[in-house]
Protein backbone atom coordinates (compact mmCIF):
# COMPACT_ATOMS: atom_id res chain seq x y z
CA UNK A 1 0.00 0.00 0.00
CA UNK A 2 1.83 3.29 -1.03
CA UNK A 3 2.37 5.70 2.26
CA UNK A 4 0.46 8.49 2.32
CA UNK A 5 2.03 12.12 2.64
CA UNK A 6 2.18 12.56 6.20
CA UNK A 7 3.95 9.63 6.91
CA UNK A 8 6.29 10.54 4.10
CA UNK A 9 7.11 13.31 5.67
CA UNK A 10 7.30 11.47 9.10
CA UNK A 11 9.72 9.15 7.55
CA UNK A 12 12.08 11.30 6.08
CA UNK A 13 12.11 13.46 8.95
CA UNK A 14 12.83 10.24 11.27
CA UNK A 15 15.84 8.79 9.04
CA UNK A 16 17.42 12.46 8.79
CA UNK A 17 17.57 12.33 13.16
CA UNK A 18 18.26 8.91 13.29
CA UNK A 19 21.37 9.42 11.08
CA UNK A 20 22.25 12.15 13.28
CA UNK A 21 21.42 15.10 11.06
CA UNK A 22 19.48 16.71 13.29
CA UNK A 23 20.60 16.03 17.07
CA UNK A 24 19.09 17.02 20.17
CA UNK A 25 17.79 19.98 20.77
CA UNK A 26 18.18 20.75 16.89
CA UNK A 27 15.16 22.56 15.14
CA UNK A 28 13.70 21.06 12.73
CA UNK A 29 12.38 22.18 9.08
CA UNK A 30 9.51 24.47 9.60
CA UNK A 31 5.97 23.68 8.55
CA UNK A 32 6.52 26.26 5.63
CA UNK A 33 9.98 24.77 4.04
CA UNK A 34 8.13 20.81 4.47
CA UNK A 35 4.59 22.30 2.86
CA UNK A 36 6.60 23.75 0.21
CA UNK A 37 9.01 21.06 -0.06
CA UNK A 38 6.41 18.12 -0.29
CA UNK A 39 3.71 20.05 -2.23
CA UNK A 40 1.29 19.18 0.81
CA UNK A 41 -1.20 21.29 2.67
CA UNK A 42 -0.01 22.57 6.43
CA UNK A 43 -2.41 20.46 8.15
CA UNK A 44 -0.63 17.20 6.45
CA UNK A 45 2.65 18.32 8.12
CA UNK A 46 1.09 18.84 11.34
CA UNK A 47 -0.22 15.18 11.31
CA UNK A 48 2.98 14.07 10.36
CA UNK A 49 4.38 15.97 13.44
CA UNK A 50 1.77 14.52 15.49
CA UNK A 51 3.15 10.72 14.63
CA UNK A 52 6.63 12.19 15.81
CA UNK A 53 5.64 13.19 18.71
CA UNK A 54 3.76 10.07 19.95
CA UNK A 55 7.33 8.54 18.85
CA UNK A 56 8.75 10.22 21.15
CA UNK A 57 10.84 11.97 18.43
CA UNK A 58 10.33 15.84 18.73
CA UNK A 59 8.69 17.90 21.07
CA UNK A 60 7.06 21.25 20.41
CA UNK A 61 8.43 24.40 21.33
CA UNK A 62 6.49 27.96 21.84
CA UNK A 63 6.99 30.22 18.83
CA UNK A 64 10.08 28.14 17.92
CA UNK A 65 8.33 24.91 16.06
CA UNK A 66 9.36 21.57 16.76
CA UNK A 67 12.77 20.19 18.13
CA UNK A 68 13.89 16.69 18.71
CA UNK A 69 13.77 16.02 21.95
CA UNK A 70 16.96 15.68 24.06
CA UNK A 71 16.00 13.08 26.44
CA UNK A 72 14.85 10.05 24.49
CA UNK A 73 12.09 7.97 26.12
CA UNK A 74 11.63 4.40 25.88
CA UNK A 75 8.59 1.99 27.41
CA UNK A 76 8.97 -1.21 29.56
CA UNK A 77 8.95 -4.44 28.38
CA UNK A 78 5.03 -5.48 27.25
CA UNK A 79 1.62 -3.38 26.45
CA UNK A 80 2.88 -2.70 22.98
CA UNK A 81 -0.73 -2.42 21.51
CA UNK A 82 -0.41 1.11 20.74
CA UNK A 83 2.23 2.91 18.87
CA UNK A 84 2.53 5.94 21.24
CA UNK A 85 5.81 6.00 22.64
CA UNK A 86 4.92 8.98 25.21
CA UNK A 87 2.25 7.38 27.16
CA UNK A 88 3.95 5.14 28.95
CA UNK A 89 7.34 6.60 27.80
CA UNK A 90 10.08 7.01 30.36
CA UNK A 91 13.82 8.01 30.00
CA UNK A 92 16.39 5.71 29.98
CA UNK A 93 20.07 5.10 30.25
CA UNK A 94 21.27 2.95 27.54
CA UNK A 95 23.66 0.03 29.28
CA UNK A 96 26.88 -1.02 27.97
CA UNK A 97 27.41 -1.43 23.88
CA UNK A 98 25.14 -4.37 21.87
CA UNK A 99 26.95 -7.60 21.57
CA UNK A 100 25.87 -10.64 19.67
CA UNK A 101 25.31 -13.68 21.86
CA UNK A 102 23.62 -17.08 22.21
CA UNK A 103 20.15 -15.91 24.12
CA UNK A 104 18.93 -17.40 27.30
CA UNK A 105 16.13 -20.62 26.12
CA UNK A 106 13.42 -18.81 26.97
CA UNK A 107 14.35 -15.83 24.63
CA UNK A 108 15.52 -18.16 21.36
CA UNK A 109 12.54 -20.33 21.83
CA UNK A 110 10.38 -17.28 21.88
CA UNK A 111 12.07 -15.76 18.75
CA UNK A 112 11.96 -19.50 17.17
CA UNK A 113 16.15 -19.81 16.97
CA UNK A 114 17.70 -22.70 15.99
CA UNK A 115 19.77 -24.06 19.18
CA UNK A 116 23.16 -22.26 19.51
CA UNK A 117 22.12 -19.23 17.21
CA UNK A 118 23.25 -15.80 18.33
CA UNK A 119 21.17 -12.51 18.55
CA UNK A 120 22.23 -8.96 19.09
CA UNK A 121 21.75 -7.97 22.28
CA UNK A 122 20.48 -4.23 23.60
CA UNK A 123 19.98 -3.63 27.02
CA UNK A 124 18.25 -0.30 28.44
CA UNK A 125 17.41 1.14 32.33
CA UNK A 126 14.42 2.46 32.25
CA UNK A 127 13.67 5.06 34.84
CA UNK A 128 11.38 6.92 37.14
CA UNK A 129 10.98 10.72 37.51
CA UNK A 130 13.37 10.76 40.19
CA UNK A 131 16.11 9.50 38.28
CA UNK A 132 16.35 6.10 39.89
CA UNK A 133 15.93 2.79 38.28
CA UNK A 134 12.34 1.11 37.37
CA UNK A 135 13.07 -1.58 34.60
CA UNK A 136 15.92 -3.57 33.33
CA UNK A 137 15.07 -4.10 29.40
CA UNK A 138 17.22 -6.85 27.37
CA UNK A 139 15.90 -6.39 24.13
CA UNK A 140 17.33 -9.42 21.65
CA UNK A 141 17.18 -8.65 17.64
CA UNK A 142 17.65 -11.87 15.31
CA UNK A 143 20.55 -11.45 13.24
CA UNK A 144 19.06 -10.66 9.92
CA UNK A 145 17.49 -7.93 11.68
CA UNK A 146 19.92 -6.55 13.24
CA UNK A 147 22.31 -6.82 9.97
CA UNK A 148 20.37 -4.93 7.99
CA UNK A 149 19.94 -2.30 10.33
CA UNK A 150 22.93 -1.24 11.54
CA UNK A 151 22.08 1.19 13.96
CA UNK A 152 20.79 -0.96 16.22
CA UNK A 153 24.71 -2.56 16.76
CA UNK A 154 25.82 0.93 17.82
CA UNK A 155 25.73 2.04 21.65
CA UNK A 156 23.47 5.70 20.96
CA UNK A 157 19.86 5.82 21.21
CA UNK A 158 17.06 5.66 18.63
CA UNK A 159 15.55 8.71 19.22
CA UNK A 160 12.08 7.28 16.76
CA UNK A 161 12.35 4.23 18.66
CA UNK A 162 13.58 0.62 17.50
CA UNK A 163 10.05 -0.09 16.33
CA UNK A 164 9.92 2.62 13.64
CA UNK A 165 13.93 2.13 12.57
CA UNK A 166 13.41 -1.74 11.78
CA UNK A 167 10.25 -1.06 9.81
CA UNK A 168 11.72 1.63 7.86
CA UNK A 169 14.89 -0.11 7.25
CA UNK A 170 13.63 -3.93 6.22
CA UNK A 171 9.69 -2.92 5.69
CA UNK A 172 8.24 -5.43 8.36
CA UNK A 173 6.12 -4.23 10.53
CA UNK A 174 4.93 -5.42 14.31
CA UNK A 175 1.74 -7.34 13.59
CA UNK A 176 1.32 -9.70 16.72
CA UNK A 177 2.60 -9.67 20.45
CA UNK A 178 3.01 -12.04 22.86
CA UNK A 179 3.49 -10.74 26.66
CA UNK A 180 4.53 -13.55 28.95
CA UNK A 181 4.65 -12.52 32.80
CA UNK A 182 6.44 -14.00 35.85
CA UNK A 183 7.68 -13.59 38.94
CA UNK A 184 11.14 -14.77 40.12
CA UNK A 185 14.14 -13.91 42.09
CA UNK A 186 16.73 -10.82 40.64
CA UNK A 187 20.18 -12.54 39.74
CA UNK A 188 22.84 -10.23 40.93
CA UNK A 189 23.44 -8.17 38.08
CA UNK A 190 19.73 -7.33 37.93
CA UNK A 191 20.17 -6.44 41.79
CA UNK A 192 22.66 -4.02 41.51
CA UNK A 193 21.21 -2.08 38.30
CA UNK A 194 17.46 -2.24 40.36
CA UNK A 195 19.29 -0.88 43.44
CA UNK A 196 17.60 -3.59 45.69
CA UNK A 197 19.12 -5.94 48.59
CA UNK A 198 18.88 -9.77 47.76
CA UNK A 199 17.43 -11.97 47.61
CA UNK A 200 14.14 -9.73 45.85
CA UNK A 201 11.19 -10.73 44.36
CA UNK A 202 10.85 -9.09 40.38
CA UNK A 203 8.17 -9.47 38.07
CA UNK A 204 9.53 -10.45 34.18
CA UNK A 205 7.89 -9.56 31.16
CA UNK A 206 8.88 -11.49 28.15
CA UNK A 207 7.22 -9.72 25.23
CA UNK A 208 7.54 -10.64 21.37
CA UNK A 209 6.89 -9.13 18.19
CA UNK A 210 6.30 -11.00 15.28
CA UNK A 211 5.50 -9.39 11.77
CA UNK A 212 2.65 -10.68 9.65
CA UNK A 213 4.24 -13.83 8.51
CA UNK A 214 4.92 -14.93 12.02
CA UNK A 215 8.82 -13.99 12.17
CA UNK A 216 10.24 -12.61 15.28
CA UNK A 217 11.14 -9.05 14.70
CA UNK A 218 12.71 -8.79 18.67
CA UNK A 219 12.02 -10.17 22.38
CA UNK A 220 12.72 -7.69 24.96
CA UNK A 221 13.19 -8.77 28.61
CA UNK A 222 11.95 -6.55 31.55
CA UNK A 223 12.49 -7.15 35.09
CA UNK A 224 10.91 -5.03 37.57
CA UNK A 225 11.19 -4.41 41.38
CA UNK A 226 7.97 -6.58 43.00
CA UNK A 227 7.35 -3.28 44.96
CA UNK A 228 7.37 -1.36 41.68
CA UNK A 229 5.47 -3.70 38.62
CA UNK A 230 1.70 -3.31 38.15
CA UNK A 231 -0.39 -4.54 35.38
CA UNK A 232 -4.07 -2.89 34.73
CA UNK A 233 -6.35 -4.35 32.42
CA UNK A 234 -9.34 -2.41 31.08
CA UNK A 235 -11.84 -4.65 29.01
CA UNK A 236 -15.76 -5.01 28.33
CA UNK A 237 -17.93 -7.19 29.99
CA UNK A 238 -20.97 -8.90 28.69
CA UNK A 239 -23.46 -10.13 30.85
CA UNK A 240 -24.10 -13.75 30.11
CA UNK A 241 -28.03 -14.26 28.60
Amino acid sequence: MPQLKYEQIADYLRARITEGEFGPGDLLPSSRELTEQFGVSRATVIKAMDVLRNDGAVVARQGAGFTVVETPVARPAGRRSSHDRVTHGRPYERLGVPTKEVPPQRVAEAMQLPEGARALRRARLVLLDDGGPFTLVIAWFPLDVADACPRLGMKGPIAEGTTNYVARCIGRSPMRGVDVHTVRLAAKEEAELLRLSQPAAVAVTLHTAYDQDGRALVCEEGVTSGDLWELTDSYTMVASS
